[in-house]
This record gives structure tokens, sequence and C-alpha cells, in this order.
């Protein structure tokens, strides 16, 4: 799956137990959501593999949507930074990096199916009918991330770097959001994006 070379080679798990770990917090993440009241599946009553309307009350209900490349990115982001904390010292092995990654993921999608985080985006953002994410699009959520942190230890860093940039752009293009005006309308809202995100 994922080259193991010296820069990995240390204390703690290896690749294979920590995987099983990373999905195991998957199973969990995906029980706490649903005591949570997130809805199993889409309350429409059907699965798409592909829901592609971003302002509708499907997005974020499927198994993949436009958003699911922002987690890819964050699969990329997440092996980068272990890979950093690794050069600096932190004696970590591949294992540990991606139970950490997926702690993360799985602690994001939890805390974005808060109350507060939904109204946020409700309040702050185009996502007008947006009431939470369904229980199967947040496992996948969490499984294009480990997608994405499998994609960044196979492909050369520049590769992983560029396919990063095009997926923003391009979402961005098309969509008129991406993972970095997610964030920026999330923590710190602007008028002008929020009007150009409307299409004013």
């Amino acid at each position: 799956m994922m080259p193991a070379g010296p820069v990995w080679s240390s204390r703690g798990p290896g690749l294979a137990p920590g995987l099983a770990i990373a999905l195991g917090i998957v199973v969990l993440a995906a029980l706490i959501l649903f005591a949570m009241g997130r809805v199993p599946i889409c309350t429409c009553g059907t699965v798409k593999f592909w829901h592609g309307v971003v302002n509708s009350s499907e997005n974020s209900q499927h198994i993949t949507d436009w958003y699911t490349f922002s987690h890819i990115i964050h699969g990329f982001i997440f092996y980068g930074l272990f890979r950093l904390l690794r050069r600096f010292g932190l004696p970590i092995s591949l294992g540990t990096a991606l139970i950490g990654a997926m702690i993360i993921e799985a602690g994001w999608e939890i805390g974005e199916n808060t109350d507060a985080v939904i109204n946020r985006y409700r309040e702050a953002t185009i996502s007008l009918d947006y009431f939470g994410d369904s229980v199967l699009n947040s496992v996948s959520d969490m499984l294009a991330m480990l997608a994405g942190f499998a994609l960044a230890g196979l492909l050369p860093a520049v590769v992983t770097v560029v396919a990063a940039l095009a997926m923003e752009v391009i979402v961005g293009a098309l969509i008129r959001d991406n993972l970095t005006l997610n964030i920026i309308m999330l923590v710190w809202p602007m008028d002008w994006i929020k009007a150009w995100q409307a299409g004013s």
C-alpha cells in the first residue's frame, strides 16, 4: 500500500496494525455520529455513489460528492504533517501516523456534525440546506482521507502537491467552493466571498 522505508522505521505499530486500528476508529466514529442523531443514509431513501448538486438537501448525504476531494486533500496534508514531524525527530512509525491522521479526521467529522458547527455553516456560508452529514457520507469522507494518505505515500511529493492544487482549483471553479474557501468561511467569513459563491 505505502512504502515503509527507513524514514518510517521506528517504534510503534506497523502499517497493517495501524490500518486495522484506523478502520476501528472509523467504526467508532460512525457509532458516535449515529448516537448523536445523524441519519444513517439520506432521508430521501436512496443511496447514490455520486451526488453533484451542492445547493441541495442531498448534499453530504451520499457516498461521494464535490467535498470528497477536500477529504482526499486532508489525507495529503496529514501524511505530509507526520512526515515533517518525523523529520524533526518525533520517532513515529507509519502505522502511528495513520492512526493519528484518522483520529484527527474522525474528530473533525464528529465536530462538524455538532449543532454549533452546522449552524455556523448555515449562517456564514451559502450552505442554507445543510443539516449535517449522513453517517454514510461521514464514513466515506474518512475513507477518502485514508485514500489520500495512501496516495501521498505512493506518489512523489511534488505530484501530491500538484494534485492537491489541481483539485482545489478545479473544484473551486466548478462549484465556487473548496477546502480553502470552506475553512475561510467557517473561521473568518467574508461577505464578498459569500456573494461570489451565491452567484452575485
